[in-house]
């Protein structure tokens, strides 16, 4: 049975990446599989951010291999097949959340209505509904936050990546909004990524890798 097989959509081997001399990931071996919640727990500046940026392919190893078995081999078409949450929302200031929800997935070929309704979806999903023609600049951080979590929850991508995607949100719409992000792509088949250093999030998580100084020390399984 191949690796593609059994539903794998990441393989790291001997990870590391250093900028000049500094390292800032090293020999991290990772393997993500369809339908896989994790969590990655860490200090600020422990390597998370970094370690998701390479698993998305927009930054490249100096040291190991990453690859993408169960993605496509064109870095463009994989790109489509991978939704990244950022700390920064990164929403378009001249569309409203409507639009910025359903533009991806216009640009990826889905009809008008497909992406209408997958929008919706999404935006009711993180409590978002009402925002619906709201420009960015009339949303407030948190606000604007829960919008970039339904654009990456409509693009039913194979893989999500999220950074400290909830840092703008109180408590209880902290704990909401992962919850749908986790339930969103579990619904999909797809496998979530979230970094974290709120403990109380990570407990949703099947799985939480804790890195630190850029490797990753131990698995727990918490569900």
């Amino acid at each position: 049975m191949t690796t593609a097989e059994v539903g794998q959509l990441v393989y790291a081997r001997g990870l590391g990446l250093r900028y000049g001399a500094s390292p800032i990931l090293h020999d991290i071996d990772l393997d993500i599989v369809e339908g896989s919640q994790l969590a990655l727990t860490g200090r600020s500046g422990s390597g998370k951010t970094t370690l998701l940026l390479v698993l998305a392919g927009l930054l490249r190893p100096t040291d190991g291999t990453v690859s993408w078995p169960g993605l496509s081999a064109e870095s463009v078409r994989r790109r489509g097949q991978i939704g990244m949450v950022f700390q920064a929302p990164s929403l378009m200031p001249e569309l409203t959340a409507f639009q910025n929800v359903t533009l991806p997935l216009r640009l990826r070929g889905a009809s008008l209505d497909a992406a209408s309704t997958a929008a919706m979806r999404a935006l009711t999903s993180v409590a978002a509904a009402e925002l619906c023609g709201a420009l960015p600049t009339q949303l407030s951080g948190g606000q604007q936050q829960r919008i970039a979590i339904a654009r990456a929850l409509a693009g039913g991508h194979r893989l999500v990546l999220a950074d400290e995607p909830t840092g703008s949100l109180d408590r209880a719409h902290a704990h909401e909004a992962a919850l749908a992000l986790r339930d969103g792509v579990a619904s999909t088949g797809g496998a979530l990524i979230l970094a974290t250093h709120d403990p109380e999030l990570a407990e949703l998580f099947d799985q939480q890798l804790a890195v630190v100084d850029g490797s990753i020390m131990q698995s727990v399984r918490t569900r």
